[in-house]
């Protein structure tokens, strides 16, 4: 345990230049976001990505191997199916510590956003002495705008402000919850040098220098888009359904709750509470739950244009 405060300092006593940015991503069958992903934090500053490729089978991974001609992109095949996303993103954000030479790195998944301050890049806002870095993330809603052909996740035009705080059971079990409504957990960003081990769904990490500088950052906020259309949310559900046959699978309560939906039929329906309407959005802006928030859709689209 000893060596990885000194990894860390020996890290930053010799580094010499500019931060060099990694991002990490891990996934399984996102054709529909993955590209988009790349190409946006690519314009944000983000110098390098490794991605691990969980047994894609949409197009995800053929995909992956295009884009590394565009970008420093390393893909790194896991056929495993026992789901060790805690282990998992702690070899990646080694692999980006070892092979990409990185500084830091950004621990994501393929429907988060990294935005930092207009007129800023990711990198303006972090230090190469940065231990763990933790950012505020915000769920995007969705409107009846969802059940059009034409529509694309990055036309969502609201936020989560001031999310509704239900208790584990309540998420698990209560048929009146729309879940695009709930607190949730932040994100963060790791100096491999000194990592020790990153935590189930990358929202805290292991540092052998935490103690002493790790901070919060308020001008990155990460934009998440987990439910983009019904087709792309039960492929998710029955994906996450075979992945917690194995009884050790560690899992938010969410995914506990759709796919107790999906067994019972009921997925439509819980897809359905996801959906504001405009009165609805009258209501949950009004009281501040929500908030209209084009901001992320249009820097999206420009950047993958």
């Amino acid at each position: 345990m000893l060596l990885k405060p000194l990894q860390y300092w020996k890290h930053r006593l010799t580094r010499r230049g500019p931060v060099r940015l990694a991002m990490t991503l891990l996934v399984r069958n996102e054709i529909d976001i993955i590209e988009d992903n790349i190409r946006f934090h690519a314009a944000q500053g983000v110098d390098c990505f490794a991605v691990m490729d969980n047994g894609s089978t949409d197009g995800t991974r053929e995909l992956l191997e295009a884009l590394k001609s565009e970008f420093d992109l390393h893909v790194i095949d896991q056929p495993a199916q026992n789901y060790q996303q805690a282990l998992w993103m702690t070899q990646l954000a080694d692999y980006a510590r070892t092979k990409l030479k990185a500084d830091l790195v950004i621990s994501n998944d393929a429907d988060e956003f990294w935005l930092p301050a207009e007129g800023t890049t990711l990198k303006d806002h972090l230090r190469s002495d940065d231990s763990v870095v933790t950012v505020h993330r915000r769920n995007m809603v969705l409107t009846e705008e969802c059940l059009q052909p034409d529509y694309h996740y990055t036309d969502a035009g609201y936020a989560v402000k001031n999310p509704i705080l239900y208790n584990s059971q309540t998420q698990i079990s209560d048929n009146a919850v729309s879940m695009l409504l709930v607190k949730i957990s932040p994100k963060t960003i790791v100096n491999p040098h000194g990592l020790i081990k990153m935590k189930g769904g990358n929202h805290r990490a292991k540092h052998g220098w935490r103690w002493v500088n790790a901070r919060e950052e308020s001008e990155i906020t990460v934009y998440h888009y987990p439910i983009r259309n019904y087709e792309q949310f039960e492929a998710n559900i029955i994906n996450r359904l075979r992945l917690l046959r194995d009884t050790n699978a560690r899992m938010g309560d969410h995914y506990r709750r759709w796919v107790n939906c999906y067994k019972e039929g009921r997925l439509k329906e819980e897809f359905s509470k996801f959906i504001l309407s405009t009165s609805d959005l009258d209501t949950t802006n009004k009281i501040g739950i929500t908030e209209p928030y084009a901001k992320a859709g249009a820097l999206i689209k420009r950047s993958i244009k």
